[in-house]
């Protein structure tokens, strides 16, 4: 079907707004994705019409909210080509990686080394870093090149015999660099490596089927995917999941508990103590439907446009700088202006209503690998026009006036 980005921003209420007396243009998704009217209909309707605790009622109240919520996770599961006990609803991918991490340090020791790459995410590099300071485990970095891509010959040499977690993110959030994920999980599997794939910037802009890329596991979060903030998603292969001990105890994770003894449900609720984020995993489950009635193929393409259409109109602004260059990235743009601090930056380019990120973007090893303490981010999104794209190239453009 043909892409229709005007029938797409009607979608969205948020867009109707100005700021600074400028319309709105929005290109911090990358960050956190607006919500079109789906997201926003689902969970009021769920708070207004049949709202009640998840699981353990038997009135229809109960038996409603329990359905809706169960149906989320099937619309997560058929979304990313899972079974539904291999999806784990969490607060965030944050939580999500914490989970896993801790649950795998209750198998390792001393000397055994956990992969990761210099453009991690903090989220995907301090829960490492835990089992580090508790367990004496050896963290490895695969370089990044001066293009932004991962150097995959370094990365191969640097799995060996004590590897036992590669974590990698799917797709940068910094540089845009698609990372070829099912060659990583390949090598790291013929090492007797688990597989831990950070899929919150791919999940959006990428088709994902996780059983394709033969992943241990796959996490990505709700507020990226235009749904809501509080939910997140680990997917694991139903026999990691079996094996992982729980990470949190209370109601819903258990099958029994005595004063002697517990024992614990199986997964996926397990990892789900205590009420879940109800109305949250409701609103992810219509953010994915409402996905799936678009064209994924046409939005990726037209989010490749709008960012080939910048980087057109910024050529030969000797000034600027742009973070990340690899071939068929995703369409962020990291960028530093001569002369000028990022966080200035963003504040001007806010006067004319324009809303990019700025600072480390929770990736300190990456902006240290290209000499940065930050840099300015903006992030396309299906909701974004080539009118948008032109007036930040021409923002750009006022905005260096003042440092020049």
């Amino acid at each position: 079907m043909a892409f229709d980005v005007e029938a797409v921003r009607s979608a969205f209420p948020i867009l109707q707004r100005q700021v600074n007396g400028k319309p709105l243009i929005y290109l911090d998704s990358a960050a956190s994705a607006q919500k079109p009217r789906a997201v926003i209909a689902a969970m009021s309707e769920a708070m207004e019409g049949s709202y009640a605790n998840v699981h353990r009622g038997l009135h229809t109240l109960a038996n409603e909210t329990t359905e809706a919520f169960e149906q989320a996770r099937i619309s997560v599961a058929r979304f990313i080509g899972a079974e539904t006990d291999e999806v784990v609803f969490t607060k965030g991918a944050t939580e999500a990686i914490n989970l896993v991490a801790a649950g795998l340090g209750a198998g390792l020791q001393a000397g055994d080394e956990i992969l990761l790459t210099q453009m991690e995410h903090h989220a995907n590099i301090v829960p490492w870093h835990f089992l580090r300071e508790r367990l004496g485990l050896v963290l490895r970095f695969a370089p990044v090149t001066d293009l932004g891509l991962l150097d995959m010959d370094a990365l191969a040499q640097m799995i060996g015999p004590r590897t036992r977690v590669v974590a990698f993110s799917h797709m940068s959030n910094v540089l845009g660099t698609i990372n070829p994920a099912a060659e990583i999980i390949a090598m790291a599997r013929a090492a007797g490596a688990l597989t831990l794939v950070d899929g919150c910037q791919a999940i959006v802009h990428e088709t994902v089927d996780v059983k394709a890329l033969d992943a241990d596991f796959y996490v990505f979060s709700g507020h990226k995917l235009y749904g809501p903030t509080g939910i997140g998603v680990l997917y694991g292969k139903r026999e990691r999941l079996a094996v992982l001990p729980p990470y949190q105890g209370g109601g819903e994770m258990i099958a029994q508990v005595s004063e002697e003894t517990v024992t614990y449900a199986d997964p996926p609720h397990r990892f789900e103590a205590g009420t879940p984020a109800i109305l949250e995993a409701i609103g992810l489950g219509a953010a994915i439907e409402w996905l799936n009635g678009l064209d994924r193929a046409a939005i990726a393409a037209h989010e490749a446009s709008l960012y080939a259409r910048v980087i057109d109109r910024l050529s030969g602004a000797n000034w600027l700088r742009v973070i990340g260059e690899a071939p068929g990235k995703g369409a962020i743009l990291s960028f530093t202006m001569e002369g000028a601090h990022a966080h200035d930056v963003a504040q001007i380019l806010d006067r004319y209503g324009i809303a990019v990120r700025a600072g480390a973007h929770c990736a300190e090893p990456l902006m240290h690998r290209f000499g940065l303490t930050s840099s300015a981010r903006a992030s396309f999104g299906l909701y974004n026009t080539e009118a948008e794209a032109d007036a930040f190239a021409e923002a750009l453009f006022k905005t260096q006036t003042f440092f020049a």
